[in-house]
């Protein structure tokens, strides 16, 4: 079940960078409601991937989904540029993300 919290934070994460575009420093009610909501869901969902997964690995997998998410989300979303270094960069991180996945044993 942790891991399914964790996975949940990642998109809360995602849902959260991403409003943050839409919210314009806050002055925007529904994308700044948005922001707050996902942030706040993201961090509750990953304290709870905590009680049973280690953190550092936990906080791992959960920033470079963030990350990933919304870079991914960029490129398609905000045309921004998808060059080989960005996309080799974004790989590194996923196989980082699936390293820290498989590595953990309970």
């Amino acid at each position: 079940m942790a891991w399914l919290f964790l996975l949940a934070a990642g998109i809360a994460e995602i849902v959260f960078a991403v409003s943050l575009k839409f919210n314009l420093g806050f002055t925007r009610l529904i994308p700044s409601i948005i922001t707050g909501v996902s942030g706040i869901a993201s961090f509750y969902l990953l304290t709870l991937a905590i009680r049973e997964l280690p953190l550092g690995t936990a906080y791992a997998i959960w920033t470079g989904m963030g990350a990933v998410g919304v870079a991914v989300v960029g490129i398609c979303f905000f045309k921004e540029a998808a060059d080989w270094w960005r996309l080799s960069s974004l790989l590194l991180v996923i196989l980082g993300i699936v390293g820290l996945k498989f590595s953990y044993s309970e």
